[in-house]
């Protein structure tokens, strides 16, 4: 396998892992665990399809982080009281 390869397979890996901890309730969708999981995994992703020119893909995944690191740092309820 090819380094994007390995790239890939490691980010789509964390996707899947952070998807299976939420169908089965292990994790919570707006737990930290959950958006790290997604960021890490769509980082590594889009940096992959990046490296094989895959540019439909590359934008997704871009989307991905930047929707999930929003989700990490916009202020919660709590956190605006």
């Amino acid at each position: 396998m090819s380094l994007s390869d390995w790239i890939g397979t490691i980010g789509v890996t964390l996707l899947l892992i952070a998807f299976a901890l939420i169908i089965t309730k292990k994790i919570n969708p707006t737990s930290k665990s959950y958006l790290w999981l997604n960021v890490f995994g769509a980082g590594l992703a889009g940096v992959s399809s990046y490296m094989i020119q895959f540019w439909p893909f590359v934008i997704l995944e871009s989307v991905w982080v930047l929707a999930t690191l929003y989700a990490l740092i916009k202020p919660t309820k709590d956190e605006t009281l």
